[in-house]
């Protein structure tokens, strides 16, 4: 079979499927014993530079679970790293900027992404698509404002104080920064797609912390701009955030094929609000995998029966896989999702 008509592409593309597909956000990270040997004592971005070991972590939950699909193991910081960013992910805290943008000129950092910026990422993703065979690859980038808000804070933000007095403040300065990012994002989303990715998925991880309107006038231009780009590739786009439930007609609006869902709002009423010509990806509360399994196969069937609303569903978590997470109950899930939807 071929990736292109694999279920999770087809769901995505809300064609007819024998079974719901499954994968997981993190579902290749801390979780598994098999991942942190092979991360020990080797720095995130080294990880996300060594194509040998993107290619192993990458496949070890395709091996362990038998997902229906693969997400390309990186980190959203990546192609500003290749471009001369001065930043690290520190264990515990995450992205960390030496010099946060805070000024036009600081700005300048901030040029084009080439594929010779990122050849381990071209490398590791055509070795992918030859060992996955008919599983998909889903390849990644962030968004333009949680990289816009890493960059601003210098690193993980509770309010986002310094990102919104930009945003409201320095509107010019704002629209510049956003422009430049969403370049350098649709660039590296091409790159991987070229490379033979079957799926892009946009992560806007700190988006909910942005009222509607303000969405529309300071975001919304940006990733719209990415998934109309992106089009002509002919694969799907998929567009997550967290906390997102009043925002979910606008990231609809943007363009993308999917639109993920967390948890904090069920899928038929998320599949009302995203409209029609979406399918929806989600959306079991990541946090019930720690609960023990006669909890959680309720939980998991109410998903499945919820998104039946939806035009195609892409079962996932509402956000990523735990740390804690016992493999075991993201295996008996996946075998639950698949028996269950098969019927």
């Amino acid at each position: 079979m071929n990736p292109a008509e694999s279920p999770f592409v087809r769901a995505c593309k809300r064609l007819p499927v024998p079974h719901t597909p499954v994968w997981y956000m993190r579902q290749a990270g801390r979780s598994l014993p098999e991942y942190r040997a092979v991360r020990e004592g080797v720095p995130m971005l080294t990880a996300c530079a060594t194509p040998d070991l993107i290619v192993e972590v990458t496949m070890q939950p395709v091996r362990r679970y038998g997902v229906d699909a693969a997400i390309f193991f990186s980190d959203i910081v990546v192609p500003l790293k290749a471009i001369g960013v001065d930043l690290d992910i520190k264990p515990g805290v995450g992205p960390v900027v030496a010099e946060p943008i805070r000024s036009a000129e600081a700005l300048g950092a901030l040029r084009p992404i080439e594929p010779g910026d990122v050849p381990y990422v071209t490398e590791a993703v055509r070795i992918l698509v030859k060992e996955l065979g008919p599983v998909p690859l889903i390849g990644f980038a962030g968004a333009p404002f949680t990289l816009a808000s890493y960059l601003i804070e210098g690193g993980p933000s509770k309010n986002h104080d310094h990102t919104k007095a930009m945003m409201y403040g320095r509107p010019d300065l704002w629209h510049d920064l956003m422009d430049r990012l969403t370049e350098i994002t649709i660039e590296y989303l091409r790159i991987q797609a070229e490379a033979g990715a079957s799926a892009l998925q946009l992560f806007d991880s700190w988006v909910g912390a942005v009222a509607p309107d303000d969405y529309r006038a300071f975001v919304l231009p940006y990733t719209g701009r990415i998934f109309a780009a992106l089009a002509e590739l002919d694969v799907p786009r998929i567009h997550f955030g967290v906390g997102t439930g009043e925002l979910l007609g606008l990231l609809g609006e943007a363009g993308a094929d999917v639109v993920g869902v967390d948890w904090r709002v069920p899928l038929d009423r998320a599949a009302e609000r995203v409209g029609p010509g979406r399918a929806l990806q989600g959306n079991l509360d990541p946090a019930l995998l720690l609960a023990p399994w006669e909890v959680v196969e309720p939980r998991a069937r109410e998903v499945l029966e919820r998104g039946r609303a939806a035009e195609g569903h892409v079962f996932n978590l509402g956000h990523g896989v735990l740390p804690s997470t016992d493999p075991d109950q993201l295996a008996r899930l996946t075998d639950l999702v698949h028996a269950e939807s098969a019927r």
